[in-house]
Formats: C-alpha cells, structure tokens, sequence
C-alpha cells in the first residue's frame, strides 16, 4: 500500500514539470494553405433580349437592388449592371433612396 501511494504522489509532480518546462521547445511550423479557388465566372458584356427583358421584368420587384445584386442574378458584369441601373432609374421602374461612393 506504501508503493502505490508514493507512485500516486509522484505522477502529479511530473505533470508540473512538464508544464514549467514545454516553453523552451521550438514550435511547429505552420503549413501554407493552398487557398479557395473560385470559379471563373463568365458574365455577358452586353445583354441579350431575354436577359433585358428579365432587368425589367424582376428587377424592379428585388427588396434590394444594387450592382452587385443584379450582377449576380442575371448574370451580366458589374459595369453593365450599374448602366442598367441608371437606366431603370431615369425610365421610372426604380426610385433612388441611397446615394453611396465608397
């Protein structure tokens, strides 16, 4: 019985050596991760009938309409989508409320 009570005592002190003593070691280095890739994304320079019809269609119906929205949805570039955006704007279907230039 004395054995097993000094075993028992010793194990708690070789934990806190190992604790005082872990500073002094080298980290490992971390491994350099390869990235997300993103799918190209092959977005119209110019819109076709169906995809005009569809600006004027939908997009006045959006809760939220941006560039970056109507870009997304109907597939066309960022450039094309903020021109149809300015033209749904003087035509009517769309009213301004926020002006932003970041």
């Amino acid at each position: 019985p004395k054995k097993d009570a000094k075993a028992s005592a010793k194990q708690p002190q070789k934990t806190q050596k190992k604790k005082e003593g872990s500073g002094g070691g080298k980290a490992k280095k971390k491994k350099w991760s390869k990235g997300k890739v993103r799918d190209k994304l092959n977005n119209q320079v110019l819109f076709d009938q169906p995809t005009y019809e569809k600006l004027y269609k939908e997009v006045p119906q959006y809760k939220l309409i941006t560039p970056a929205v109507v870009s997304e949805r109907l597939k066309v570039r960022g450039s094309l989508a903020r021109r149809a955006l300015i033209e749904l704007r003087e035509k009517g279907p769309i009213k301004q409320v926020v002006q932003h230039h970041g």
